[in-house]
């Protein structure tokens, strides 16, 4: 718990932030400088504080998690390499699109995508994005450079062209909503500028933070724009992927049956502004995904 503590030194009086925590058994104590008066926004800067005492917690853990994951990686044959590059590309793909209103269970899914067999009863519409969707995601990993503005249309348009192309690969030109959410959206005639300053963004943030909170604010940053009609979040989650597998780390499926914690996450930090909000959850759902490895 943060705490706001009072000190006297003559007889001036300083306000201090502190928060005590255990490391391997250890009890250490983190504070922050206020002032001489208490900031009227004290309560979100209790919370930054916490965050920026949560980074350093798991920057650890995180960086154990790369080198044990790519340790046993590069440990592994060829052949077992692809399978479990497809597991997870099977699993990833039946969640996100799963998340977003599809019908196809997991092992529709799977049959689908390694067995080329087609599920009786189901939307044709789902069928295809099931089936694009693995393009976009092999097309992912191959793609060498950095995040840009024409790869992302790319991308969308394979995903939807084949199940609604008449919007694949196109900024939207009109305003969007989300029925589950009360995040607000950018006005289309802004869309242009707005995108432009997100990649300013992303070419300097990518120098200085770490590639997890990178992934996490990209995903976040991408999916509050909404340039699209539809597929944001499936797209905004490739991003992420892209990111972690472009730095080295394993990939992160956020299962469907985590949506609800997800989506709450999601709209929390874009009704307050609060980034750390999903950051937050997006390394926790890490950590809890590759505990293993550490």
């Amino acid at each position: 718990m943060v705490t706001i503590r009072k000190r006297k030194l003559g007889r001036k009086e300083y306000y201090y932030l502190e928060h005590t925590i255990k490391t391997g058994g250890k009890v250490e104590k983190k504070e922050k400088y206020l002032g001489k008066k208490i900031p009227q926004d004290i309560e979100s800067v209790k919370q930054q504080f916490f965050h920026e005492i949560f980074k350093e917690k798991w920057f650890k853990n995180l960086e154990t998690i790369k080198k044990n994951f790519s340790k046993e990686y590069h440990s592994m044959p060829k052949q077992a390499k692809e399978k479990n590059t497809e597991n997870f590309m099977i699993r990833f793909t039946y969640d996100t699109n799963r998340i977003e209103g599809g019908t196809l269970t997991l092992k529709e899914t799977a049959d689908l995508l390694e067995e080329g067999i087609t599920p009786k009863g189901k939307p044709i519409t789902d069928v295809r994005e099931i089936e694009a969707h693995k393009k976009v995601f092999n097309e992912m990993l191959k793609y060498e450079k950095d995040l840009n503005l024409n790869i992302i249309l790319y991308w969308h348009k394979l995903l939807l062209k084949d199940s609604k192309p008449e919007i694949a690969g196109k900024i939207r030109r009109h305003q969007v909503s989300v029925a589950r959410s009360k995040a607000e959206f950018p006005f289309y005639a802004e869309l242009n500028t707005i995108l432009q300053e997100f990649f300013k963004w992303y070419e300097k943030a990518k120098k200085k933070l770490h590639p997890i909170e990178l992934a996490a604010l990209t995903h976040l940053k991408f999916v509050s724009i909404h340039p699209f009609t539809d597929g944001n979040c499936r797209i905004s989650r490739l991003i992420m992927n892209f990111i972690l597998h472009k730095h080295g780390y394993p990939m992160l499926d956020i299962q469907y049956t985590n949506r609800n914690k997800y989506y709450n996450a999601l709209e929390r930090s874009q009704l307050t502004g609060k980034e750390y909000i999903f950051v937050q959850y997006i390394v926790k759902r890490y950590l809890e995904a590759y505990k293993n490895y550490f």
